[in-house]
């Protein structure tokens, strides 16, 4: 979190915070009341400064206010990065940039949709990535898996069945499980849409 975010936080500890207003789709761009944030400043200010409460309420703290934010799906968007160099080891980060070090889980949803948990939680993987993807699948042995084999074991995942598939990344490979995407918040404790308590001072 920025200095300056603390400072507000620490010199104005009361403001009311702001619902409905910001929000993240699925690759992982900022939107205010439906559009989007281009300007890359902001959208990477907002993304240091994003956090979750313990009610699993995910925000930008934006100064001494919270700004809560209605997720389309999950709290993070994964992206896969590659060095210039043929061959060199893959990368993958957030939609905050936030470097990712360790996979813990990998899921196919009913819509086909990829998912994984890293050390930063649970998100899914920006559909324009998904053709990168398909190096990451191995069956559960770590062998490698034609395009064919892969699109087959999907479809048993999406449509809630068991199949030979894990994930793997620098090392760490995981087998990839179905999950329906109506459990996912619960399941990883997120509040996709926070809405505001009844009671608490509202802010414009």
């Amino acid at each position: 979190m920025d200095e300056i975010v603390k400072q507000g936080m620490a010199k104005w500890p009361n403001v009311p915070a702001v619902y409905g207003w910001l929000a993240l789709d699925r690759r992982g761009h900022w939107l205010i009341k439906g559009e989007r944030i281009s300007n890359s400043i902001v959208a990477d200010f907002i993304g240091r400064n994003y956090e979750h409460d313990d009610r699993g309420r995910w925000f930008f703290q934006n100064g001494p206010q919270r700004v809560f934010i209605s997720l389309d799906y999950t709290p993070y968007i994964y992206r896969l990065l590659w060095d210039a160099n043929p061959g060199a080891v893959q990368r993958m980060e957030t939609h905050t940039r936030r470097a990712v070090t360790h996979i813990e889980g990998a899921w196919i949803d009913d819509a086909g949709v990829v998912l994984i948990e890293s050390e930063h939680g649970i998100g899914l993987i920006d559909d324009r990535d998904l053709e990168r993807l398909l190096g990451c699948f191995t069956d559960e042995r770590g062998a490698a898996l034609t395009e064919e084999n892969i699109g087959a074991a999907i479809e048993q995942l999406q449509a809630g069945t068991i199949a030979d598939l894990a994930f793997t990344f620098r090392g760490n490979t995981v087998p990839v499980a179905p999950i329906t995407a109506a459990e996912v918040p619960a399941r990883f404790g997120f509040v996709q849409r926070p809405v505001q308590p009844a009671g608490e001072e509202e802010c414009y």
